[in-house]
């Protein structure tokens, strides 16, 4: 007898993985430790360091936030994105119940609410940067090649199309995804040397091609010094992912991780070589052959000296809303930045794909679901990951400390920058096997469990610490705009304090929190109940594993 069709329904309190929630809670510190700064900065200002004119107690705040907190705690909800994305996937193939149709579902909720918060509360938003990388989560996973081939075709005529420029950034993205589609589900091989897996070839071939083009380019004065240096290493970079392919390919199970922590270690390799490409050679200007080459050169120094104008202008601009201006003009700001911001999703989307897949099979391995039987993994990444990723933004911050003479790249901030984000991955992971270590302890430490309802309501904790922040800092509230480093950390301890003591109190009487209850509504299409029936049970309820 055929089992009757049944709709994917909210999980239960009893069915979530308490740790994850104990992870989100500790993430969502990390988070408003970062965002707090661009409460009292501009968002134009993103990934411009710390301000020279920061001293004193202030810098070692900023120095702290800035080499143990930037990058590591979007990386940790990427990674926990994932791992939802592969309960919810697990727990509907257990059940034999749909799961594409709720979750797109549930990606646009997320766009929505990303959007409405950027426009009306915080233009950090990184909602939006997750709706669209789950989407591109699902090319990667179910998407066929036809389908995608078309999709990038219409996006490749549309950019033609005036004002719509931004659509060949889509099939960019689109051809990334879709390159990331094969590796992760081709089977294709060489019929020859050896059957290696086709991509792997490819990916060999054309890095063996690099290298020999690098090395040849060093005899050609024509080619600048960029050329010369990242050719070869890009070479160098795709023949050992492609050699790597070759080895470990035929392991299925492996996958995701593998394909993960390549595009991320793959991407912030190759910013960290031209970093340092500019960072140790000379910067001696080329000498125009012609007149008409001194003149093209004479225009790319305007235009480059331009660009920066203009980005301090807009910093400028948005500094003076911010700091003195009124609500609706805060918002009309963020609104005419919204599209711009969105289309750029697409690239970061790329990043973010690859936490997604490690996230989702750290749960799709079982890690997650048993994690005290994992803690000597979790052990040997707290003890190797944070050192290491913590190091190398560590090392960035010395070589950023102590410029080359003639060094194009004088302050080594592209070369710092790049160790800081490649060392983000081991140091998040090892973040989350220290918060895991401590859960399952029998030390008071245990006692980090307590961030475990405030990561239960991670997203409406995520959007009320905007509707705090930019009614207390921003100039329409209660105008502190610019406070200290030092008042901002004071800022947010009584923010998390009392967020997580709301949560307490809130799921002791709710099963979610309301913007949870929103959006599973949206994702289930269906309405769960909100009230829990019996408070005096609540507790238990929370915690279970």
């Amino acid at each position: 007898m055929d089992k009757p069709a049944v709709s994917l329904t909210p999980v239960a309190n009893n069915e979530r993985i308490q740790s994850l929630d104990v992870v989100r809670g500790f993430a969502l510190i990390g988070i408003l430790l970062m965002n707090v700064e661009f409460f009292n900065r501009a968002i134009s200002d993103l990934g411009s360091g710390i301000p020279a004119t920061v001293t004193g107690a202030n810098l070692w705040v900023s120095y702290f936030v800035q080499y143990f907190v930037t990058g590591k705690f979007w990386t940790i909800f990427s990674l926990l994105f994932g791992m939802g994305f592969a309960i919810m996937l697990t727990r509907a193939e257990r059940a034999e119940r749909s799961f594409l149709v709720p979750y797109m579902r549930r990606i646009a909720a997320l766009a929505v609410f990303g959007a409405l918060h950027h426009i009306f509360l915080f233009g950090g938003d990184i909602l939006v940067s997750y709706a669209v990388s789950a989407a591109a989560l699902l090319v990667v996973l179910y998407g066929r090649t036809k389908w995608i081939l078309l999709a990038m075709a219409l996006c490749i005529g549309g950019g033609f199309i005036p004002h719509m420029k931004w659509l060949f950034g889509i099939a960019g993205g689109l051809a990334f995804f879709g390159t990331a589609a094969w590796w992760l589900r081709g089977e294709q091989r060489m019929k020859r040397f050896g059957k290696p897996p086709v991509l792997a070839f490819i990916m060999m071939v054309i890095g063996a091609l690099g290298l020999i083009g690098g090395v040849a380019s060093w005899f050609a004065p024509s080619v600048p010094i960029e050329g010369r240096v990242m050719i070869p290493v890009m070479g160098f970079a795709l023949f050992t992912l492609g050699y790597l392919t070759k080895r470990t390919h035929a392991d299925k199970a492996s996958r995701p991780w593998r394909l993960g922590v390549g595009i991320y270690c793959f991407s912030f390799f190759l910013m960290t070589a031209a970093g340092a490409a500019q960072y140790y050679f000379p910067h001696k200007p080329p000498v125009a052959a012609t007149k008409e080459a001194a003149k093209k050169q004479q225009e790319q120094e305007a235009e480059r000296a331009k660009m920066r104008q203009e980005r301090k202008d807009v910093a400028a601009k948005e500094t003076a809303l911010l700091s003195k201006g009124s609500y609706l003009d805060v918002v009309r700001f963020r609104a005419e930045r919204f599209p711009e911001h969105a289309a750029n999703e697409v690239g970061f989307a790329t990043i973010l794909i690859g936490m997604f897949l490690l996230g989702s099979w750290f749960v799709r391995a079982g890690i997650m679901e048993r994690a005290r039987d994992h803690l000597p993994l979790f052990r040997k990444l707290a003890m190797f990951g944070i050192p290491v990723g913590v190091g190398m933004g560590l090392v960035g911050s010395m070589i950023a400390m102590h410029p080359i003479e003639g060094s194009r790249g004088a302050d080594g901030f592209q070369f710092a920058q790049g160790l800081l984000m490649l060392g983000n991955l081991p140091a998040s992971l090892g973040y989350v096997s220290l918060v895991i270590l401590m859960l399952y302890s029998a030390s008071p430490l245990n006692k980090v469990s307590v961030l475990a309802p405030f990561g239960r309501m991670a997203l409406t904790n995520y959007v009320t610490q905007s509707l705090i922040a930019s009614t207390f800092f921003f100039g329409y509230g209660f105008g502190n705009f610019g406070v200290s480093r030092v008042d901002q950390m004071l800022f947010v301890a009584v923010v998390v304090v009392f967020q997580i003591a709301f949560s307490h109190f809130w799921l002791s009487r709710f099963r979610y929190g309301p913007l949870e209850w929103l959006w599973r509504a949206v994702t289930y299409w269906t309405i769960p109940p909100m009230r829990i029936k019996n408070p005096a049970v609540a507790p238990a309820a929370a915690t279970a594993a």
